[in-house]
C-alpha cells in the first residue's frame, strides 16, 4: 500500500483544513488507518485513528471535537477534517494504514505541512 497524503497549507488561527490520503493498492480497506503529527523540535505523536470499517475512532485529547476522521474505501482515501485550528496544531501530518500496535503502522504516506498563523 502506498500513502499520499495533501491538503496542508496556511491557515490563520479559528480557520479549517481537509487532509486527504490517497491509497494505492485494494488491501487500504481492511487496515486500520491514522493520523499523525510532528511539529519542529518535537516527537512525532498520535492524532486520531479509524478501524478498517469505520466503527471504531479514537483521537489525541489535544484535537477532541475539533478534528473528525473519516475514510471512503470505495476511493481508497482517508480525510482528516480540521476545525477551530490552533497555532499549536501547526506540523507536518502524516497518514499511516494497517495498525501493529499502539502508535505502529505498516504503510506510511510523506507528510503534509499544515501552518497555523495566530
Amino acid at each position: 500500500v502506498q500513502l499520499q497524503a495533501s491538503g496542508g497549507g496556511l491557515v490563520q488561527a479559528g480557520g479549517s483544513l481537509r487532509l486527504s490520503c490517497a491509497a494505492s493498492g485494494r488491501t487500504f480497506s481492511s487496515y486500520t488507518m491514522g493520523w499523525f503529527r510532528q511539529a519542529p523540535g518535537s516527537e512525532r505523536e498520535f492524532v486520531a485513528r479509524m478501524s478498517w470499517g469505520g466503527a471504531n475512532t479514537a483521537y489525541a485529547d489535544s484535537v477532541k471535537g475539533r478534528f473528525t476522521i473519516s475514510r471512503d474505501n470505495a476511493k481508497n482515501t482517508g480525510y482528516l477534517q480540521m476545525n477551530s485550528l490552533k497555532p499549536e496544531d501547526t506540523a507536518v501530518y502524516f497518514c499511516a494504514a494497517q495498525q501493529l500496535g499502539p502508535n505502529h503502522y505498516g504503510y506510511w504516506g510523506q507528510g503534509t505541512l499544515v501552518t497555523v498563523s495566530s
